[in-house]
Protein backbone atom coordinates (compact mmCIF):
# COMPACT_ATOMS: atom_id res chain seq x y z
CA UNK A 1 0.00 0.00 0.00
CA UNK A 2 0.97 3.64 -0.14
CA UNK A 3 1.98 5.62 2.53
CA UNK A 4 3.42 9.00 3.08
CA UNK A 5 6.21 8.85 5.98
CA UNK A 6 9.64 10.74 7.24
CA UNK A 7 12.43 9.06 9.18
CA UNK A 8 13.72 12.48 10.02
CA UNK A 9 12.79 15.64 11.38
CA UNK A 10 12.87 18.49 8.62
CA UNK A 11 11.08 20.75 6.57
CA UNK A 12 8.31 19.22 4.30
CA UNK A 13 11.06 17.63 1.84
CA UNK A 14 11.86 14.98 3.99
CA UNK A 15 8.53 13.60 3.37
CA UNK A 16 8.33 10.51 1.09
CA UNK A 17 5.70 8.17 -0.55
CA UNK A 18 6.55 5.06 -0.44
CA UNK A 19 5.01 1.38 -0.15
CA UNK A 20 4.69 -0.65 3.08
CA UNK A 21 3.11 -3.47 3.85
CA UNK A 22 -0.76 -3.45 5.24
CA UNK A 23 -0.86 -3.68 8.89
CA UNK A 24 -2.98 -6.02 10.61
CA UNK A 25 -5.07 -5.13 13.38
CA UNK A 26 -4.45 -5.75 17.03
CA UNK A 27 -6.80 -6.50 20.29
CA UNK A 28 -9.13 -3.36 20.56
CA UNK A 29 -8.43 -2.01 16.53
CA UNK A 30 -9.44 -1.46 13.30
CA UNK A 31 -8.25 -1.28 10.22
CA UNK A 32 -9.35 1.78 8.20
CA UNK A 33 -8.91 1.95 4.18
CA UNK A 34 -8.25 5.92 4.34
CA UNK A 35 -10.45 8.20 1.87
CA UNK A 36 -9.27 11.53 2.86
CA UNK A 37 -6.44 12.85 5.39
CA UNK A 38 -7.08 16.02 7.14
CA UNK A 39 -3.85 18.18 7.62
CA UNK A 40 -3.70 20.32 10.75
CA UNK A 41 -1.17 23.14 12.22
CA UNK A 42 0.02 20.09 14.88
CA UNK A 43 1.38 17.49 12.02
CA UNK A 44 3.72 20.11 10.61
CA UNK A 45 4.81 21.25 13.97
CA UNK A 46 5.79 17.69 14.47
CA UNK A 47 7.39 16.90 11.58
CA UNK A 48 9.50 19.47 12.04
CA UNK A 49 10.20 19.31 15.79
CA UNK A 50 10.67 15.47 16.56
CA UNK A 51 10.89 11.60 15.52
CA UNK A 52 9.49 9.15 17.92
CA UNK A 53 9.41 6.38 15.86
CA UNK A 54 11.94 5.07 13.19
CA UNK A 55 9.74 5.74 10.46
CA UNK A 56 6.73 8.12 11.07
CA UNK A 57 3.18 8.64 8.80
CA UNK A 58 1.74 12.09 9.42
CA UNK A 59 -1.44 13.68 10.30
CA UNK A 60 -4.09 12.91 12.97
CA UNK A 61 -7.37 13.37 11.20
CA UNK A 62 -9.37 11.43 8.39
CA UNK A 63 -11.86 9.61 7.19
CA UNK A 64 -12.67 6.03 5.34
CA UNK A 65 -14.46 2.55 5.50
CA UNK A 66 -13.55 -0.02 8.33
CA UNK A 67 -12.27 -3.18 6.89
CA UNK A 68 -10.85 -5.46 9.06
CA UNK A 69 -11.00 -5.47 12.82
CA UNK A 70 -8.98 -6.58 15.52
CA UNK A 71 -9.71 -9.32 18.70
CA UNK A 72 -13.09 -7.90 20.76
CA UNK A 73 -14.15 -5.71 18.43
CA UNK A 74 -17.45 -6.40 17.04
CA UNK A 75 -16.81 -7.98 13.17
CA UNK A 76 -20.26 -5.91 12.81
CA UNK A 77 -18.26 -2.83 12.49
CA UNK A 78 -16.40 -3.87 8.92
CA UNK A 79 -18.34 -1.74 6.56
CA UNK A 80 -18.84 1.03 9.00
CA UNK A 81 -17.77 4.54 7.22
CA UNK A 82 -15.54 6.92 9.95
CA UNK A 83 -14.36 9.30 11.20
CA UNK A 84 -10.95 9.19 12.74
CA UNK A 85 -8.71 11.51 15.35
CA UNK A 86 -5.57 11.56 16.64
CA UNK A 87 -4.08 8.30 14.33
CA UNK A 88 -0.38 9.21 15.10
CA UNK A 89 -0.74 10.84 18.88
CA UNK A 90 2.75 8.74 20.53
CA UNK A 91 1.58 5.81 17.54
CA UNK A 92 3.99 5.76 14.27
CA UNK A 93 0.90 5.62 12.05
CA UNK A 94 -1.13 9.01 10.76
CA UNK A 95 -3.45 8.62 8.59
CA UNK A 96 -1.41 9.57 5.27
CA UNK A 97 -1.79 6.25 4.08
CA UNK A 98 -4.08 4.14 2.19
CA UNK A 99 -4.71 1.92 5.61
CA UNK A 100 -4.60 2.60 8.98
CA UNK A 101 -4.83 0.60 12.01
CA UNK A 102 -5.66 2.39 15.52
CA UNK A 103 -8.05 1.84 18.22
CA UNK A 104 -11.70 1.24 17.53
CA UNK A 105 -12.76 4.56 19.90
CA UNK A 106 -11.06 6.65 17.50
CA UNK A 107 -12.98 5.37 14.61
CA UNK A 108 -16.16 7.29 14.87
CA UNK A 109 -19.40 5.90 12.75
CA UNK A 110 -20.59 8.48 10.01
CA UNK A 111 -24.48 8.82 9.00
CA UNK A 112 -25.08 7.69 5.70
CA UNK A 113 -24.95 11.06 3.93
CA UNK A 114 -21.95 12.43 5.64
CA UNK A 115 -19.00 13.29 3.06
CA UNK A 116 -15.92 12.05 3.75
CA UNK A 117 -14.71 15.40 3.35
CA UNK A 118 -16.58 16.48 6.75
CA UNK A 119 -15.54 13.73 8.72
CA UNK A 120 -11.58 14.01 7.95
CA UNK A 121 -12.64 17.84 8.67
CA UNK A 122 -13.83 16.98 12.13
CA UNK A 123 -10.96 15.63 14.41
CA UNK A 124 -8.63 17.92 15.87
CA UNK A 125 -10.32 21.11 15.37
CA UNK A 126 -13.34 20.45 16.12
CA UNK A 127 -12.01 18.41 19.43
CA UNK A 128 -10.00 21.63 20.56
CA UNK A 129 -13.15 23.62 19.93
CA UNK A 130 -15.19 21.76 22.26
CA UNK A 131 -12.95 21.81 24.46
CA UNK A 132 -12.18 25.85 24.18
CA UNK A 133 -15.90 26.02 24.89
CA UNK A 134 -16.81 23.56 28.18
CA UNK A 135 -13.82 25.17 30.37
CA UNK A 136 -16.24 27.91 32.28
CA UNK A 137 -15.80 26.77 35.98
CA UNK A 138 -19.99 26.56 35.79
CA UNK A 139 -19.79 24.23 32.90
CA UNK A 140 -21.70 22.46 30.79
CA UNK A 141 -18.93 19.64 30.29
CA UNK A 142 -20.67 18.72 26.95
CA UNK A 143 -22.56 20.38 24.45
CA UNK A 144 -26.09 20.02 23.32
CA UNK A 145 -28.95 22.58 22.12
CA UNK A 146 -29.44 25.14 24.84
CA UNK A 147 -26.18 23.95 26.33
CA UNK A 148 -24.87 27.43 26.07
CA UNK A 149 -27.98 29.47 25.58
CA UNK A 150 -27.49 33.01 27.86
CA UNK A 151 -23.22 32.64 27.04
CA UNK A 152 -21.65 34.89 24.85
CA UNK A 153 -18.86 33.32 23.00
CA UNK A 154 -16.06 35.54 21.43
CA UNK A 155 -13.61 33.53 18.54
CA UNK A 156 -10.48 35.42 17.76
CA UNK A 157 -9.60 34.43 14.02
CA UNK A 158 -13.46 33.23 12.91
CA UNK A 159 -11.96 32.46 9.58
CA UNK A 160 -9.56 30.06 10.93
CA UNK A 161 -9.93 25.83 11.57
CA UNK A 162 -10.33 25.77 14.84
CA UNK A 163 -12.41 29.04 14.81
CA UNK A 164 -14.75 28.06 12.77
CA UNK A 165 -15.37 24.59 14.49
CA UNK A 166 -15.95 27.36 17.95
CA UNK A 167 -18.55 29.36 15.95
CA UNK A 168 -20.55 26.32 14.47
CA UNK A 169 -20.39 24.85 17.87
CA UNK A 170 -21.25 27.56 19.99
CA UNK A 171 -24.33 28.98 18.08
CA UNK A 172 -25.89 24.92 17.89
CA UNK A 173 -26.05 24.99 21.42
CA UNK A 174 -27.13 28.56 22.07
CA UNK A 175 -24.83 30.94 22.95
CA UNK A 176 -24.53 34.79 21.30
CA UNK A 177 -21.09 34.69 18.84
CA UNK A 178 -18.55 37.73 18.55
CA UNK A 179 -15.55 36.75 16.64
CA UNK A 180 -12.70 39.61 15.07
CA UNK A 181 -11.40 39.20 11.70
CA UNK A 182 -8.57 40.89 9.69
CA UNK A 183 -10.12 41.44 6.66
CA UNK A 184 -12.96 41.66 4.99
CA UNK A 185 -12.61 38.22 2.71
CA UNK A 186 -12.14 36.61 6.37
CA UNK A 187 -15.51 38.48 7.71
CA UNK A 188 -17.68 36.97 4.81
CA UNK A 189 -16.16 33.24 6.05
CA UNK A 190 -17.06 33.97 9.49
CA UNK A 191 -20.20 35.36 8.61
CA UNK A 192 -20.93 32.00 6.74
CA UNK A 193 -20.03 29.79 9.73
CA UNK A 194 -23.05 31.43 11.58
CA UNK A 195 -21.24 34.18 13.81
CA UNK A 196 -24.11 36.65 14.94
CA UNK A 197 -21.01 39.31 15.32
CA UNK A 198 -18.56 39.97 13.32
CA UNK A 199 -15.55 42.57 13.84
CA UNK A 200 -12.74 43.79 12.14
CA UNK A 201 -9.89 44.55 14.59
CA UNK A 202 -8.10 46.40 11.87
CA UNK A 203 -11.31 48.96 11.08
CA UNK A 204 -12.47 49.65 15.08
CA UNK A 205 -11.88 49.54 18.60
CA UNK A 206 -12.68 45.99 19.09
CA UNK A 207 -13.20 46.30 22.95
CA UNK A 208 -16.02 49.20 22.16
CA UNK A 209 -17.85 47.52 19.35
CA UNK A 210 -17.54 44.05 21.81
CA UNK A 211 -19.06 45.56 24.67
CA UNK A 212 -21.51 47.66 22.71
CA UNK A 213 -23.13 43.79 21.68
CA UNK A 214 -22.44 42.13 24.88
CA UNK A 215 -22.55 45.10 27.76
CA UNK A 216 -22.13 42.52 30.66
CA UNK A 217 -18.95 40.96 28.79
CA UNK A 218 -18.37 37.71 27.44
CA UNK A 219 -18.10 34.58 29.18
CA UNK A 220 -15.77 32.48 27.08
CA UNK A 221 -13.09 33.50 24.77
CA UNK A 222 -11.31 31.07 22.50
CA UNK A 223 -8.42 32.16 21.56
CA UNK A 224 -5.94 31.36 19.17
CA UNK A 225 -3.39 34.59 20.06
CA UNK A 226 -3.32 35.17 23.73
CA UNK A 227 -0.33 37.51 23.74
CA UNK A 228 -1.61 39.89 21.07
CA UNK A 229 -5.19 39.46 22.44
CA UNK A 230 -4.31 40.17 26.40
CA UNK A 231 -5.44 43.80 26.62
CA UNK A 232 -8.61 42.92 24.63
CA UNK A 233 -9.52 40.02 26.46
CA UNK A 234 -9.13 41.94 30.07
CA UNK A 235 -11.37 44.21 28.91
CA UNK A 236 -14.04 42.37 27.42
CA UNK A 237 -14.11 39.60 29.74
CA UNK A 238 -17.15 38.65 32.10
CA UNK A 239 -16.95 37.65 35.87
CA UNK A 240 -16.50 34.45 36.18
CA UNK A 241 -15.00 33.95 32.30
CA UNK A 242 -12.71 32.21 31.01
CA UNK A 243 -9.83 32.50 28.26
CA UNK A 244 -9.58 29.10 26.44
CA UNK A 245 -5.91 29.48 24.49
CA UNK A 246 -5.46 26.72 22.19
CA UNK A 247 -2.25 28.41 20.39
CA UNK A 248 0.43 30.14 21.60
CA UNK A 249 2.16 33.74 19.38
CA UNK A 250 3.92 34.33 22.73
CA UNK A 251 3.75 34.61 26.40
CA UNK A 252 0.52 36.94 27.70
CA UNK A 253 1.00 39.66 29.45
CA UNK A 254 -2.08 39.27 31.80
CA UNK A 255 -4.47 41.67 32.88
CA UNK A 256 -4.02 40.45 36.88
CA UNK A 257 -6.00 43.27 38.42
CA UNK A 258 -9.20 41.69 36.17
CA UNK A 259 -8.12 38.27 37.05
CA UNK A 260 -8.14 38.86 40.62
CA UNK A 261 -10.98 40.68 40.79
CA UNK A 262 -13.34 39.75 38.31
CA UNK A 263 -12.58 35.49 39.07
CA UNK A 264 -11.57 35.74 35.16
CA UNK A 265 -9.29 32.13 33.91
CA UNK A 266 -6.52 31.57 31.30
CA UNK A 267 -6.63 28.00 30.79
CA UNK A 268 -4.31 26.45 27.71
CA UNK A 269 -5.93 24.00 25.72
CA UNK A 270 -3.93 20.82 23.85
CA UNK A 271 -6.48 18.57 22.69
CA UNK A 272 -4.11 15.30 22.87
CA UNK A 273 -3.31 15.52 26.35
CA UNK A 274 -6.84 16.77 27.63
CA UNK A 275 -8.56 13.84 29.92
CA UNK A 276 -9.74 10.96 28.21
CA UNK A 277 -13.93 11.86 29.50
CA UNK A 278 -13.21 15.22 28.01
CA UNK A 279 -12.63 13.82 24.68
CA UNK A 280 -15.74 11.01 25.27
CA UNK A 281 -18.00 14.06 25.71
CA UNK A 282 -16.43 15.97 22.68
CA UNK A 283 -17.00 12.90 20.29
CA UNK A 284 -20.07 12.00 21.55
CA UNK A 285 -21.30 15.65 21.30
CA UNK A 286 -19.94 16.35 17.47
CA UNK A 287 -21.61 12.58 16.55
CA UNK A 288 -25.31 14.38 17.92
CA UNK A 289 -24.61 17.55 16.05
CA UNK A 290 -23.52 15.84 12.63
CA UNK A 291 -26.58 13.87 13.08
CA UNK A 292 -28.62 16.79 13.40
CA UNK A 293 -26.98 18.70 10.52
CA UNK A 294 -25.51 21.42 12.52
CA UNK A 295 -21.75 21.14 11.19
CA UNK A 296 -20.77 21.69 7.81
CA UNK A 297 -17.52 22.20 5.91
CA UNK A 298 -17.27 24.31 2.28
CA UNK A 299 -16.90 27.64 1.24
CA UNK A 300 -20.60 28.04 2.37
CA UNK A 301 -19.77 27.03 5.70
CA UNK A 302 -17.05 29.43 5.71
CA UNK A 303 -14.35 26.53 5.31
CA UNK A 304 -12.92 26.43 1.82
CA UNK A 305 -11.58 22.96 0.94
CA UNK A 306 -8.02 22.88 -0.76
CA UNK A 307 -7.42 19.27 -1.51
CA UNK A 308 -3.84 17.53 -2.45
CA UNK A 309 -3.36 14.16 -4.03
CA UNK A 310 -1.42 11.82 -1.81
CA UNK A 311 2.11 12.19 -3.69
CA UNK A 312 1.65 15.95 -2.83
CA UNK A 313 1.58 15.77 0.74
CA UNK A 314 4.48 18.17 1.40
CA UNK A 315 2.68 20.76 -0.45
CA UNK A 316 -0.66 19.72 1.47
CA UNK A 317 1.75 20.47 4.73
CA UNK A 318 3.34 23.59 3.17
CA UNK A 319 -0.24 25.04 2.83
CA UNK A 320 -0.98 24.73 6.18
CA UNK A 321 2.04 26.75 7.55
CA UNK A 322 1.57 29.30 5.29
CA UNK A 323 -1.69 29.49 7.08
CA UNK A 324 -3.76 28.39 4.07
CA UNK A 325 -7.63 30.11 4.75
CA UNK A 326 -9.71 26.99 5.22
CA UNK A 327 -9.14 23.30 5.60
CA UNK A 328 -6.36 21.19 4.02
CA UNK A 329 -7.51 17.72 3.28
CA UNK A 330 -5.04 15.01 1.20
CA UNK A 331 -7.22 12.59 -1.16
CA UNK A 332 -5.73 9.21 -0.40
CA UNK A 333 -8.05 6.95 -2.41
Amino acid sequence: MRAVIYTEPGNSSVLRLVDREVPEPGPGEVRVAVRVSGVNPTDWKARRSQLRYPEQVPNQDGAGVIDAVGPGVAPGRIGDSVWLWEAAWMRPDGTAQEKVVLPSRQAVLMPPDMSFDLGASLGIPFLTAHRCLTLRESGPHRLSPGALDDITVLVAGGAGAVGNAAIQLAKWSGATVVTTVSSPEKAVLATDAGAHFVINYRDNDAAEVIRSVAPEGVDIVVEVAPHANAALNGRVLASGGVVSMYSRDADPTLPLEQVFALNTRWQGVLVYTVPDDAKDHAVSSLREAVDMGAIRVGAEAGLPLHHFALADAAAAHDAVEDNAIGKVLINVA
